[in-house]
Formats: C-alpha cells, sequence, structure tokens
C-alpha cells in the first residue's frame, strides 16, 4: 500500500506541478489550458463576441428528427454537457476562489470564462466533424476519435491510434466524479443528521443508473430538463442573498474590481487574484479537457460549426453567470473570509436569509452532482466504447461497473483516489489541446466557410421573391 500511495503523489505532483508566474505559484497544467484559450479566440476573430447571437438562434431553429443526423437536439446535447460542467465545482470553486485570492479572483474567473468560450467551440466542431455512427445508426464522438482521424489523415494512424487510446484510458478514469458524491453527502449531512454514507451512496447511484441504463435519449431527455431547474433553483438562492444585502452590491463590486488590480497581501496581491480566478475558471468550464465534445457529438446538427457555436454558450451560463452571481453573492455577504473552507461558505452565505436556507443548498447541491454523475456516466461510456467497442455487452459491463463505484465514495475518506481521479480528469486535456492546434488552420476555415454560407443564405431569404 505504501509503494501505491508513492505513486499516486508522484503522479499527483507531476500532474499539478506548479512553476512561479510573477511570484505566485501556479500548476503547469492550467497554464497549458489557458493558452489554447488566448490563441483561439484570437485566430478564430473573437467568435466568444461576435457569435452569441448567432449560437441563440441556432437553438431556436435548430433541426427535427431526420433533418439531421444525431441521437437527441442540439439543446438536448447543450444540456448533457451543462450537467457535466454546471456542477459542485461552480458551487464550492468560487469559494475557493475567494479564499486564495480575494474578491478579485470573481472578475478574473469571469474573464478567463469568456475565453474558454473559443475553446469549447473549437473542440466541439472538431468533435462533430469527425464523429462515426454505428450499423445500428447511433452516434460515437470524442476527442478519441477526433486524434484518430487526424493521425490518419496526416499520415500518422498509429500516432492517431495512440493519442485517441491515450486520451480514452486517461478518460475512464477522470469519468468517475466520486468528489460529486462525497460532497453532496457531506451538505446532506449537516441539514438532516445523516450519518449513514452507504445509504445515501447506494441511493444516488441506483438514481443514476434509472438514467444511465437508459441510454443516450434518456440522458437527453433527463439532462434538458434537470439542468435548467438546478440552475434557477442555486441562481434563485444566490438572487435571495443578493436582494438581502442589496445596500452592499455597489460595495462588493468595487471590491472586485479594485482587488483585481490591487488584491491583499493576505491573497497574493493582484497576481494571486489573477492566479486564483484563472485556476477556477479553467477548473470549472472544462474548457480543453474535451468532456463537452462526447456530449455535444450526439447533437442533430446541420453543421459541425454550428454545434460548436451553440457551445459556446457552456463557458457563457456555467462560469460567467453561475460563477459570477454566485461569487458577488458571496462577497456581500462576507462569509468568504470567515474561516470557513469550501461549501461551507456558500451554506454559511444562504443562512443568512432563512434558517432553511441550507436546505435549499443541500437540494441544489444534490442536483448537481446527480446531473454531473449522469453525464459523465455518459463520458466514460463513450471512452469505454473506443477501446472495448460499442456491442450491448461491452456497454452494459461499463454501466455496472461505473453504478457500482458510486457508494462507497459517500462513505470512505477518497484520500488518493481523488488524486488519481483528478489527476486522469487533467491528463486527458494533453491530448485534446494537441490535437485542437493540429487543426487549428482547418478550424479557421471551417467557421469563415460556415459564416460566409449562413451570411449568403441570410441574405438570399431577403430578397423579394418574383
Amino acid at each position: 500500500m505504501e509503494r501505491f500511495n508513492a505513486w499516486v503523489d508522484a503522479l499527483s505532483g507531476a500532474v499539478f506541478f506548479k512553476v512561479p508566474v510573477f511570484g505566485a505559484q501556479i500548476e503547469l497544467i492550467v497554464l497549458y489550458l489557458a493558452a489554447p484559450m488566448l490563441f483561439f479566440t484570437l485566430w478564430l476573430g473573437f467568435p466568444n463576441v461576435t457569435q452569441v447571437g448567432r449560437a441563440l438562434r441556432i437553438l431556436r431553429t435548430q433541426p427535427d428528427k431526420g433533418e439531421a443526423k444525431g441521437d437527441v437536439s442540439q439543446w438536448a446535447a447543450l444540456s448533457t454537457a451543462l450537467s457535466g460542467t454546471i456542477g459542485l465545482g461552480n458551487i464550492a470553486g468560487v469559494a475557493v476562489a475567494l479564499t486564495m485570492g480575494g474578491p478579485g479572483a470573481i472578475l478574473w474567473m469571469f474573464v478567463i470564462g469568456w475565453f474558454a468560450m473559443t475553446v469549447k467551440m473549437a473542440e466541439v466542431t472538431l468533435g462533430l466533424k469527425y464523429r462515426v455512427f454505428d450499423d445500428r445508426g447511433h452516434v460515437h464522438g470524442g476527442p478519441m476519435y477526433v486524434l484518430k482521424a487526424v493521425g490518419a489523415a496526416r499520415g500518422w494512424p498509429k500516432t492517431g491510434l495512440m493519442l485517441g487510446g491515450l486520451y480514452a484510458f486517461f478518460a475512464l478514469f477522470g469519468a468517475i466524479p466520486m468528489v460529486q458524491v462525497n460532497q453532496s453527502f457531506a451538505q446532506v449531512q449537516v441539514v438532516t443528521g445523516l450519518s449513514n454514507g452507504w445509504a445515501y451512496g447506494v441511493f444516488l447511484a441506483g438514481a443514476v443508473a434509472l438514467v444511465t441504463l437508459g441510454g443516450a435519449a434518456w440522458l437527453g431527455e433527463v439532462a434538458k430538463r434537470l439542468t435548467p431547474l438546478k440552475v434557477a433553483v442555486y441562481l434563485a438562492g444566490v438572487a435571495a442573498i443578493l436582494l438581502l444585502h442589496v445596500d452592499a452590491i455597489p460595495a462588493a463590486l468595487a471590491q472586485i474590481w479594485q482587488g483585481a488590480w490591487s488584491g491583499s497581501a493576505a491573497t497574493g496581491g493582484a497576481v494571486g487574484a489573477f492566479v486564483a480566478g484563472m485556476r477556477r475558471a479553467v477548473f470549472a468550464s472544462e474548457a480543453g479537457v474535451g468532456s463537452a465534445v462526447m456530449a455535444h457529438s450526439l447533437a442533430r446538427a446541420r453543421h459541425p460549426v454550428s454545434e460548436g457555436l451553440v457551445a459556446l454558450l457552456e463557458p457563457l451560463l456555467g462560469t460567467m453567470i453561475v460563477c459570477g452571481f454566485g461569487g458577488l453573492a458571496l462577497v456581500v455577504a462576507g462569509t468568504w473570509n470567515t474561516g470557513l473552507e469550501g461549501i461551507a461558505i456558500t451554506s454559511a452565505a444562504f443562512a443568512q436569509v432563512s434558517p432553511w436556507f441550507p436546505w435549499l443548498l443541500a437540494i441544489v447541491v444534490f442536483l448537481f452532482a446527480y446531473s454531473t454523475l449522469v453525464a459523465w456516466g455518459f463520458y466514460g461510456l463513450q471512452a469505454w466504447g473506443y477501446l472495448f467497442g460499442n456491442g450491448p455487452r461491452a456497454q452494459w459491463s461499463y454501466k455496472i461497473l461505473y453504478i457500482i463505484a458510486l457508494p462507497p465514495a459517500a462513505a470512505i475518506d477518497l484520500g488518493r483516489v481523488v488524486g488519481i481521479v483528478d489527476s486522469s480528469f487533467f491528463l486527458m486535456a494533453i491530448p485534446n489541446v494537441i490535437a485542437l492546434y493540429l487543426c487549428a488552420g482547418e478550424l479557421r476555415r471551417d467557421v469563415r466557410d460556415y459564416l460566409k454560407d449562413e451570411g449568403r443564405r441570410a441574405t438570399d431569404d431577403k430578397k423579394p421573391r418574383s
């Protein structure tokens, strides 16, 4: 066991190796994920500014069954992806950013989330372009299929297969979000007094099984209903906190702005605020990790770029809006600098509204954890299928293994298991970002051609009919 523990510690140390940035220490993997955010925003002509309106119009005019290939609607695919990204990291992650970098970190989370929009667009566009359909007409996609196809197209079939297999291997471990089970039980335990972690874990696993065993269509249906609900309930709680402290909002906004540029010595100054905000925004958005590509690949889309544009909305909703308003609520509540940590900071802020509001947070935490577990179960299934085939026996084997792995997470000290899961999650980014850079040229051509065609079509529609 000591040898195993040493191996896990070495893995975590390598993945989360820190380098000095203007006097602050930041994980190299975060810089690795932040670089393509800046590059592709410039390379693709700031679509996170110019194409948001088009993305919303695409959702309003998405094709019906039979009009385009795919298993679910574009709205269902977006909801599934949001189920995976809008999780406990958006609640506890904001609190962590505040304790690490002060109020200024919230502004930098917002800014980095804006840059993350373009990476989501880029990776999802490639995912749709290189997805595959099996004999039954079902779609399979993800960065592993992109890497395989790109490697073959460039005359490196073995390299493409190896990188794709590497991504799928890491995804199998990264797709076991045991922290979601553990931390949701922690909040439920606080408000209910429930002490039996195994009972909670079995209940949650059973609820996940109802959707996971139902397949992609079930996943899309549940996600498109559950995602708006969980976000609405959380933002309703955040709105209540802001209304309770409405007079403090101007001062809180000033704190956030000033903290982003000056900060305090205790939180590392302006650099500390930037580093904390960047770290949490990268983690919360998952842009560059490639996980959401597996959900968007299911979409019935008329063109790969159209689904890429829909994916622009993910960091906008998950990081900029949910994290932005949540962070502002914690600043006005003042619970972020009281010595509490993680989700306890958010719970204390909710308790200021009413003694029963932590119950509301417990419901939110459960919904966030549940939807994340459902989405990531599907992601793991895609990786499993790439490695072992997509036959019924292979798929059922993975689903059962995934469900069995969930209950222990609520009852045990995760310790180094979390180290393996977290390390695998961020190792997924290494081959995925390589694919993005390799395809930078074709991405820009595809985006420009699509926008040109859409512009021509819009012009033709406006011409009077003779």
